[in-house]
């Protein structure tokens, strides 16, 4: 079964410099959750990989980032759709983990949890590092313009980064199942 790696913060949910530290705040991007479903019910599995260095600075426990995946995994499921796993890295940008993006880690927890063939997997973020560790695992990376994409656009432009660039993933949901349709 295909499958798509999302980021979280930015792609699915609204980002925040001062952190999403509750369900309360853990709100979707509109149109992020059904696009989720359309690709789960289109035959895609979707992770998720995500940087959380507020835990490791305090700002919310492990407990809360579990509610705030509850959240979204409910809402997910109210849609349609599932998502088949979510890696996390808790620790701080200092702590020089295996698993904070730009680094690969996170991606493979997903593929030996998984099993998945890097090079016909997706990865879609907002941020550079996102896209970073996609690359670093072999797999396809893909921007979107919400969260901090259009900063992450600007960064593309002075490195002659060259990867496809949605709106949103709505949009790349959608070029995603018309490119699958006509194979």
């Amino acid at each position: 079964m295909p499958l798509v790696i999302l980021d979280r913060d930015g792609v699915i949910n609204q980002d925040s410099d001062a952190f999403v530290k509750s369900p309360e705040e853990w709100l979707p991007i509109s149109g992020s959750i059904e696009a989720i479903a359309e690709l789960c019910k289109a035959g895609f599995q979707v992770a998720i990989a995500t940087n959380q260095s507020g835990i490791a600075r305090g700002y919310f426990t492990l407990e809360t980032l579990t509610a705030m995946h509850n959240k979204m995994e409910q809402l997910v499921n109210q849609a349609g759709g599932s998502i088949t796993a979510i890696a996390y890295c808790p620790h701080g940008p200092d702590d020089n983990c295996v698993c904070r993006k730009p680094k690969p880690g996170l991606i493979y927890q997903l593929k030996q949890q998984l099993q998945f063939t890097p090079q016909d997997t997706w990865v879609v973020g907002d941020s550079l590092r996102d896209l970073q560790a996609a690359a670093a695992a072999g797999c396809k990376p893909a921007l979107v313009t919400t969260g901090k994409g259009q900063n992450t656009l600007k960064k593309l432009a002075e490195l002659s980064y060259d990867v496809p660039v949605y709106k949103n993933l709505a949009e790349f949901t959608s070029a995603l199942l018309k490119q699958v349709q006509y194979k």
